[in-house]
């Protein structure tokens, strides 16, 4: 087994929500989406004895013998389980084989009488059984309702950076019934080599608007600041204990005329186990995403049509996630 090297750390900025100079706060947050498109956020108002509690139940669940874990296999609406192998980010590097990583998804929580289940993205979780996991429900409703309002708190600064009103994010027709996606992640001890297409996560930019992601303090993730570059250069991101490192998506970089970037990634294993949690906020379903007032002029006009978030996330999923029918013909 080759040497692994030492990770050279990225520096990027850290953005404390509990700082009572907004100014200073968005001026830092701004530096950093022109940059890198990553940042640290602290004093976020989650409890670390409740961040702790979250991942010690995240454990529990990928502790499950396989089969516990296939009885959550997510659904259609991207609820539930997602085994090793299941996602494939970076086709173009990984040659056939997925990330070695095992997941589960969960969203807003809505009824099977609800009339919004029934639409992509929402609906029903696929919850592990009670008696299983007792509690383990409950906790994770609650981090979610949690990380949303961080988000949410996020979204304000990213509008402000742009020039926009603070609640330009959080209005009816685009934050009113998110997308929010909780997804809990274990990366198995194996070690990646990019030479054989072999990455805990292949190189990949997120979907959506934001990601929040939280860590234990297993290194991994990586960023490239410039995709187009020859040979692409990665830089380390050191975990954070407490902190969210905050990503953002491609719909922001769509919306902001490419003001902001939404940065590549992607996670190297280096033989340690891994876990991570990353908190997805996109816009509601229906929300039309164009060009923002503040970044289109005569002389640079938008660079994109506009697009309705249903379709945008649809394809993107589909892209990138194995066909159900798989696991089905494993199971017959």
């Amino acid at each position: 087994m080759g040497k692994q090297s030492t990770p050279q750390f990225s520096a990027l900025n850290c953005i404390d929500l509990s700082n009572p100079d907004i100014n200073q706060s968005v001026n830092l947050l701004k530096e950093a989406c022109l940059d890198s498109g990553f940042f640290y956020v602290v004093n976020h108002g989650i409890s670390q004895e409740f961040m702790d509690e979250v991942f010690a139940q995240s454990k529990k669940f990928f502790s499950l013998p396989h089969n516990e874990k296939m009885k959550t296999l997510r659904n259609e609406q991207h609820r539930g389980y997602t085994p090793v192998l299941d996602e494939l980010l970076d086709p173009e590097n990984q040659v056939h084989v997925g990330d070695y990583k095992e997941g589960y998804y969960i969203g807003v929580e809505k009824g099977e009488d609800d009339p919004q289940s029934k639409k992509p993205f929402y609906g029903p979780n696929n919850w592990p059984a009670p008696d299983v996991l007792p509690g383990w429900r409950e906790t994770m409703e609650k981090f979610h309702l949690e990380t949303l309002e961080v988000g949410k708190a996020v979204a304000k600064m990213i509008a402000l950076a742009l020039d926009l009103d603070a609640n330009y994010f959080d209005r009816p027709e685009i934050l009113g019934e998110p997308i929010a996606i909780l997804r809990l992640l274990h990366y198995e001890g194996q070690v990646s080599d990019p030479s054989k297409g072999l990455y805990g996560a292949g190189a990949h930019t997120d979907f959506g608007l934001i990601t929040l992601l939280a860590t234990d303090d297993v290194p991994g993730l990586q960023i490239c600041r410039d995709r187009d570059a020859k040979p692409q250069k990665w830089e380390d991101v050191a975990p954070l204990k407490g902190a969210f490192i905050v990503n953002l998506g491609d719909m922001l970089e769509r919306w902001s005329n490419c003001v902001f970037k939404s940065t590549l990634h992607r996670v190297l294993g280096n033989g340690q186990g891994r876990y991570s949690i990353a908190y997805f906020l996109e816009p509601s379903l229906d929300c039309l995403v164009e060009c923002l007032p503040t970044c289109k002029s005569d002389s640079n006009p938008p660079k994109y049509p506009p697009i309705l978030c249903h379709d945008y996330m649809t394809q993107r999923y589909k892209d990138t996630h194995a066909d159900l029918n798989i696991y089905k013909k494993q199971q017959a």
